[in-house]
């Protein structure tokens, strides 16, 4: 049981890692290359369809880890490790990437603000961060499984 556990959580996470990674340097690239108000439409709707996602994936992300802590015996060092990288991720998304995206979702061609770009080229860089810090919790679990 506590092997299914273990492999599901290091899938899961590592899913995780995966779509933001594509959503850094595959997505917003190809949005960012479209015409200015279908970049920005784009980048709404991405806003409004993974931001209802992510939370959810994040969160249960970090529950999985917790029980994988709490059952398991080997290696709770890494987990504990994994588990503050995860938890920094979610305070990080809170208070520096969920209020600009927001902000985002809701704009449209006709009452975006003059520095909507700007806007997501500082959401941009948070993204960067926030991925380093799940990247790095799914390299401590796949040690941690090993």
């Amino acid at each position: 049981m506590l092997s299914t556990l273990e492999v599901t959580t290091v899938v899961i996470v590592g899913l995780m890692v995966g779509v933001e990674f594509s959503v850094a340097f595959v997505l917003n690239r190809v949005i960012d290359a479209l015409p200015e108000d279908s970049a920005q439409q784009a980048h709404a709707h991405g806003g409004r369809m993974l931001g209802a996602v992510m939370p959810v994936w994040y969160v249960g992300s970090l529950v999985l880890v917790a029980v994988w802590a709490v059952a398991g015996r080997d290696g709770t060092g890494l987990l504990v490790t994994a588990a503050a990288l995860l938890v920094l991720s979610v305070i990080m998304s809170l208070l520096l990437l969920v209020p600009i995206n927001n902000r985002n979702k809701t704009w449209t061609p006709e009452n975006r603000p003059a520095d909507w770009r700007q806007q997501l080229d500082r959401w941009a860089r948070y993204h960067y961060g926030r991925l380093a810090l799940i990247a790095a919790a799914f390299a401590l679990l796949a040690v941690a499984r090993g």
